[in-house]
C-alpha cells in the first residue's frame, strides 16, 4: 500500500507518496484541475490511499479521486495542526506529514458528507442568500416609503405591479426618480424552491 498526503490550495496541489516503511516514493506539485489529476493518477503505483486536510476545495477533489483510490481520509484542520505542528513549514513538508499521519493511522479523520448531501447544502445556502437579499431590499423599500409618508401593503410590497401602483396613486415629488425608472417585466428575485423535510411533512 502507498500512502499519499495532499496539501490542497486554490491553484495547486502538493503531494507526497510514501510506502509502508515511510520511504518517499515521489513528491511534487500539480495544478488543481481535474485534467491534471487524471494525468497524475495514471502515474501512481497501486494500490494507494489518500489523506488531505478539510478545506473549501476538498469536496470536488474527494469526489474525483474516490473511484480510483483504495481509501480517502479527510483530516480535521485544527486537530491536524496540533499533531503535525513543526517549525519548518512549506507545502512539500505539509504533504509529507499528512502522508506520515495517514501511514501511522494518526490522521484525525473528520466526517465527509456524501455528494448528494453536500450538493443539497450548497443549494440551501444559495437559497438562504437570495432570501436574505430579498428581505434586505424589501426593508429598504419599506424605509423609503415610510420616509416619504406613503401607506403600503407589506405582503405585496415585493411585487413589481404593486410598486407601480403605489407610484401612480401617490404623486409625491420624492418618488419622481422611481417613476422614471424602467422596471423589468417579471417580478424580482424568485427564491429557489427547494423541497425540505418540513415541507414534505406538511404536504
Amino acid at each position: 500500500m502507498y500512502y499519499i498526503g495532499l496539501d490542497v490550495h486554490k491553484k495547486t496541489i502538493s503531494y507526497c507518496v510514501k510506502d509502508a516503511s515511510g520511504q518517499i516514493h515521489r513528491d511534487g506539485r500539480i495544478g488543481a484541475t481535474r485534467q491534471e489529476l487524471d494525468i497524475w493518477m495514471k502515474t501512481l503505483p497501486q494500490p494507494w490511499t489518500v489523506g488531505m486536510e478539510a478545506t473549501i476545495f476538498t469536496g470536488w477533489i474527494y469526489d474525483h479521486l474516490l473511484p480510483h483510490a483504495q481509501l480517502i481520509k479527510v483530516a480535521h484542520p485544527l486537530m491536524l495542526r496540533a499533531i503535525a505542528a513543526a517549525k519548518k513549514k512549506n507545502d512539500r513538508i505539509d504533504a509529507g506529514k499528512i502522508a506520515d499521519c495517514l501511514r501511522c493511522d494518526f490522521l484525525p479523520e473528520c466526517h465527509m458528507a456524501s455528494t448528494a448531501i453536500r450538493d443539497r447544502r450548497r443549494t440551501l445556502r444559495y437559497r438562504q442568500l437570495l432570501t436574505r437579499q430579498m428581505v434586505q431590499m424589501k426593508n429598504r423599500i419599506s424605509g423609503l416609503l415610510m420616509e416619504t409618508g406613503v401607506s403600503y401593503n407589506k405582503r405585496r410590497l415585493h411585487k413589481v405591479k404593486y410598486f407601480r401602483e403605489l407610484l401612480t396613486t401617490n404623486q409625491i415629488p420624492q418618488l419622481q426618480w422611481a417613476r422614471n425608472y424602467r422596471f423589468p417585466q417579471r417580478a424580482g428575485c424568485q427564491v429557489l424552491q427547494v423541497p425540505t423535510e418540513r415541507r414534505r411533512l406538511h404536504s
